[in-house]
């Protein structure tokens, strides 16, 4: 969805766990987070476990699980707008006004739908999610990986966690027939109930998506928690190289290059009717492990792949756990 707004054309309890999170339930108060800033370190109460047995399969949204952004399904249509002429009219004025391209497309489609007396609230960006379309095999395919990795792991004790971080809208997010798979959802979100027009309150670049990369490295998903506190990679409960990340395009290039630079892995997807060019330009300048059309059903080349690298990831950490016994 970003890289439109650049220009290019092309049980749900489970998520959300950050913005769920209170003081009561475990966060530490405003002055021990003070002082875990100022030397470095993560108090008691902070602290995660390393069990290093998780992988995560972090996910894109737009282009990558569904073959369209997620306001050209319920959003525009609603407000009879053309989706190549909003995601054109959002370039125009951040452009013009040197403004980020992400909280433009924010503003514009509440700017849109009161020009129209249109009255649209968070219940109804939640129902809208209901619209969105899936590319072939998503809804089957997060219990196909775990029940994968639990065949393939054996005894070991190997778990998968699924990630969404997305310049999309949390709102809508909710409403599709995926969130619930979802161990977190991190994607940009409004404010509703102090302006009458919906003010965004969170807003998720292409570069700001390795923050949350970072997040679910360290276990420290609360978003009212520093994630700049030291921890030593041997603690970190997701170590990188248990990661795998799925996108589509440019966007998706700080969280690949991150992951690659430090042992991880990522795949870049395109639509079946769509251009491999961009999938091709990715692999070949070292961003990607392997490409792939979007089909996520058992026995494509995308199921094939990932569990290339599921096995690989399996390996490694039966190998390290040998050798910490050996210790």
């Amino acid at each position: 969805m970003a890289e439109r707004v650049g220009g290019r054309q092309g049980n749900g309890l489970a998520g959300r766990l950050a913005e769920r999170e209170t003081d009561a339930s475990g966060k530490s108060p405003p002055r021990a987070r003070a002082k875990a800033a100022a030397t470095g370190k993560l108090s008691a109460a902070e602290t995660v476990t390393a069990n290093k047995k998780v992988i995560a399969l972090v996910y894109d949204f737009d282009g990558t699980l569904s073959p369209k952004p997620m306001q050209e399904y319920a959003f525009l249509p609603k407000l009879g707008i053309e989706p190549k002429e909003f995601w054109a009219e959002c370039t125009r004025i951040a452009k013009a006004e040197r403004a980020d391209a992400l909280i433009t497309y924010m503003h514009l489609m509440y700017k849109k739908a009161k020009e129209k007396n249109v009255r649209i609230d968070r219940a109804d960006l939640v129902a809208q999610g209901k619209t969105v379309e899936l590319y072939p095999g998503v809804e089957a395919w997060f219990d196909a990986m775990h029940a994968y990795v639990k065949k393939r792991a054996g005894d070991a004790e190997i778990s998968v966690k699924h990630y969404l971080v997305s310049s999309g809208l949390t709102e809508i997010i909710e409403g599709t027939k995926i969130y619930r798979h979802f161990a977190n959802v991190f994607a940009s979100e409004y404010w509703f109930d102090a302006y009458d027009l919906p003010f965004p309150k969170r807003v998720i670049s292409d570069t700001g998506k390795t923050q949350f990369l970072f997040r679910i490295n360290k276990g420290i998903e609360d978003l009212g928690r520093s994630i700049n506190v030291h921890m030593p990679e041997d603690e970190r409960p997701i170590p990188f190289s248990n990661f795998i990340y799925f996108g589509d395009g440019d966007t998706d290039v700080p969280s690949m290059a991150l992951l690659k630079k430090n042992g991880g892995h990522a795949i870049a997807v395109h639509g079946a009717d769509e251009s491999e060019t961009k999938c091709i330009e990715l692999f070949n300048a070292g961003r990607c492990d392997f490409y792939a059309s979007a089909d996520y059903r058992k026995g494509s080349d995308l199921w094939k792949r990932t569990c290339l690298l599921l096995d690989r990831i399996i390996a490694d950490v039966k190998v390290q756990e040998e050798a910490r016994g050996l210790g």
